[in-house]
């Protein structure tokens, strides 16, 4: 933020400098270095300045984020005109054309006016910075009344030039602000949808493997506290790394590995379940938890106690890509209820959140067997 008001500081200065050399170029009637000074000592030439300065800034920080951005149209229009009025009564610009013939006017005569070539009729030559289709200073003097004196239209030009500029730096600074908060606002939205997306998914996980293990307590098995020291890893695994939008991949499937053990302990011989990780995980990185939803669901629907059952699940790590396979017989529960519970929901608005285009999942269920594919871009 201090960058941006630097440059933006910057840019002012050079537009300033800029604004205010143009009249000493304009000026410059010879190759003498008094020829930059002179305007320099004139009050005109800084009251070119100060006033154009004044149009730029009370137009661009007061009146046009106060009325005309607010819609107060009639008042800025009545502000607008006053500053015109201003400008005109005080001719800026045209002041600018009278430093020199000031300044001549002010030294002491070198000779009698109308002596000099021996003719007395003779008038002083216009100064070479005055064009020959301008009256001279006399001709047109600053004293008159401000409603009789003549328009000064490069005034006018520079006026609503820098009315214009003033307004329209504004009106973009507004718009910039409205886009960053709009975007601010959505991102701020994305983020707590997701924490609401999360907070879905670790009770339902940890109240299923609280369950499995209330079952092995219950018929007194051997493998109840290995499932507690199981479960305690995967704990530790969601309230230390569930708080950010990614985690080591490495956790995740140390997470999905004691998950499968556990969920072993509780299906018994009945279920074969043949877990492959293939490829090198170092560096690679995954939405916490998201793909135990799958997991999950390969369990809940895909485990039976009367029948014998084959879970099949795979993943398959490369450079760019990876990608997760998981296939299982559907028992209790029919095919479209199994591919549109809200755990799978859940997962793909995570997916739109934090992988958008990057991601690519096929659901499919013919057969009476379950089949998951993911592959996301890493």
């Amino acid at each position: 933020m201090s960058q941006i008001k630097t440059i933006s500081v910057v840019l002012h200065f050079v537009g300033w400098i800029t604004l205010m050399g143009i009249p000493l170029i304009f000026l410059h009637s010879g190759d003498k270095f008094n020829d930059v000074i002179i305007p320099l000592r004139s009050p005109d030439y800084w009251l070119f300045g100060l006033t154009f300065m004044i149009v730029f800034y009370s137009n661009g920080y007061f009146f046009v984020p106060r009325l005309l951005l607010n819609k107060k149209y009639v008042s800025y229009g009545l502000v607008t005109f006053f500053l015109m009025f201003s400008v005109y009564c005080i001719r800026p610009f045209d002041r600018l054309l009278h430093i020199r013939e000031k300044e001549s006017d002010n030294r002491p005569p070198d000779h009698p006016p109308f002596a000099l070539h021996g003719n007395e009729n003779y008038l002083p030559e216009r100064p070479p910075w005055q064009g020959p289709g301008l009256p001279s200073y006399r001709d047109r003097p600053l004293s008159r009344s401000p409603f009789k004196q003549p328009l000064d239209i490069t005034s006018f030009f520079i006026f609503f030039m820098l009315l214009a500029f003033s307004a329209a730096i504004k009106t973009v600074e507004k718009w910039l602000l409205m886009e960053q908060r709009a975007a601010r606002a959505e991102a701020d939205k994305a983020t707590a949808e997701l924490s609401f997306l999360k907070a879905q998914i670790n009770p339902h996980f940890l109240f299923n493997t609280m369950n499995n293990i209330y079952t092995l307590v219950l018929t007194k098995d051997d493998h109840a506290a290995d499932s507690v020291i199981r479960l305690s890893k995967i704990m530790r695994y969601v309230t230390e790394d569930i708080t950010e939008n990614f985690a080591p991949l490495q956790r995740e499937v140390d997470c999905i590995t004691n998950y499968i053990e556990l969920q072993r302990l509780r299906t018994g011989n009945l279920t074969v379940v043949d877990f492959e990780v293939d490829g090198d995980m170092d560096g690679k990185q995954i939405a916490p938890l998201l793909l135990m939803t799958f997991i999950e669901n390969v369990f809940k629907y895909g485990v039976s106690k009367h029948e014998r059952s084959t879970i099949k699940i795979k993943l398959v790590i490369s450079e760019s890509t990876l990608f997760f396979y998981c296939k299982n017989r559907i028992f209790g529960l029919s095919n479209s209820e199994h591919s549109t519970g809200i755990g799978i929901k859940n997962t793909r608005r995570r997916l739109e959140h934090l992988y958008n285009e990057k991601y690519s999942l096929n659901i499919s269920s013919d057969n009476q067997e379950y089949i998951v594919q993911l592959t996301l871009q890493t």
